[in-house]
């Protein structure tokens, strides 16, 4: 038992490290705070495979349930009470240049949207010349009554806050701490897609790596450009980092990651860790010295512009199979008047076009919502997609 909440990647890596059967973090994650349950993590520091979960499923009201008070279980030595977080940031340390982001004199902004990544980046860059800044990082069960989830909607008082007192960068990390999002200095927002590309830049350019590039499925197809160009294998997965863990597992890649802002690193556990990602930007941005918009630029002049959306809806689960069917048998013959050249299947719907611009369709594995994703060359020719997409959903 922790005796303060960790976030979820360093009860992955306690597991590992303890020699663990396995572990439990009770979070909402990114959900709101209503869907509050439980992530279980095995021997190997990963989300438990899905025969795992099922089993545990199965035992469910099978035994009644005892209550032992606290006290009395740590006096049985039955739990011990550690903060497992320091065993955590002496392993990130390890897997960056620390001392050279330790020096970098970067200036930036935090916002753990109330969840337990609040501290994080204060107690690991303490006594260096980084100067943090977090915000929104209180205690709350309710989030600030928002979703924590690292996406635009919910960076506005932060966003007002860079406006008026400009930093190098913020990140931004969701309830559980496992996914990361940003805002560039002055509080534009960054996607999770261009954090993702800078990272996979900095790995091939910066650090010479090699090896395998595993995306999930609704991830940008800036990525798949960046592969063929520097003659990278790229592995494709359904949605959830569980996906991802699984082909990091077999070992050889390079970094694997997913829209959402989870992204997970060679050496590490086969895990998301959006402190760890925050760090790697960091990083990124001591060795370049250029401004993460000069960056972005840099990476459009070379791959070209790629124009993300996504909009969530309420859609009811019992017709989420019959709109999924009629999608995957009924594609549109153009997207932006580009013919569609193929359909993918295997997790939701998704429809690329010959100018790779793509639309799909899904449905969330955690709550009653269907996510329509877009990406086009320009602002409005992914609002354009989107439209197609709710209209798509009206055909059930």
């Amino acid at each position: 038992m922790t005796s303060t909440p960790p976030p979820t990647f360093a009860v992955s890596l306690a597991v590992k490290a303890q020699g663990a059967i396995g572990g439990v973090m009770i979070t909402a994650s990114h959900n709101p705070a209503a869907f509050n349950g439980f992530k279980l993590k095995t021997h190997y520091g990963g989300s438990a495979e899905p025969a795992v979960c099922h089993g545990v499923e199965a035992m469910l009201d099978k035994n009644s349930v005892r209550d032992i008070p606290r006290d009395d279980t740590i006096q049985q030595q039955r739990v011990v009470i550690k903060d497992i977080r320091p065993a955590h940031y002496a392993a990130v340390k390890r897997l960056v240049d620390f001392p050279l982001i330790a020096r970098s004199k970067l200036r930036f902004v935090h916002d753990p949207l109330f969840g337990v990544g609040a501290g994080c980046f204060d107690a690991l860059l303490a006594g260096t010349t980084c100067r943090v800044t977090t915000l929104n990082g209180e205690h709350d069960p309710c989030f600030g009554g928002i979703n924590p989830e690292p996406i635009p909607r919910n960076y506005g008082p932060t966003a007002a806050y860079l406006r008026k007192h400009p930093h190098d960068i913020c990140l931004v990390t969701d309830g559980d701490a496992d996914r990361v999002g940003g805002m560039d200095g002055r509080g534009r927002p960054l996607s999770t897609h261009q954090l993702i590309c800078l990272l996979l830049r900095h790995f091939i350019v910066n650090r010479k790596g090699r090896g395998r590039v595993v995306k999930a499925l609704t991830t940008t197809s800036m990525v798949d450009k960046m592969c063929a160009a520097y003659g990278l294998e790229l592995t494709e997965t359904p949605v959830g980092f569980k996906y991802v863990a699984t082909e990091m597992l077999k070992g050889g890649v390079l970094l694997g990651f997913e829209e959402s802002g989870g992204i997970g690193f060679p050496g590490h556990i086969p895990e998301r860790d959006g402190i760890l990602a925050g760090l790697m930007l960091l990083e990124l941005l001591a060795t370049e010295r250029k401004s993460v918009n000069q960056l972005i630029a840099g990476l459009e002049k070379q791959f070209g512009p790629h124009h993300y959306g996504r909009i969530d809806t309420h859609f009811p689960f019992e017709k989420r199979a019959a709109l999924m069917e009629f999608c995957k048998n009924n594609p549109p013959p153009t997207l932006l008047r580009s013919p569609v050249t193929e359909v993918k299947s295997f997790d939701g719907v998704k429809y690329i076009a010959a100018n790779g611009s793509w639309l799909m369709l899904r449905g969330s594995g955690t709550e009653p919502i269907l996510r329509i994703y877009a990406e086009a060359r320009s602002d409005r020719a992914t609002r354009q997609l989107l439209n197609l997409g709710v209209k798509l959903t009206r055909q059930i």
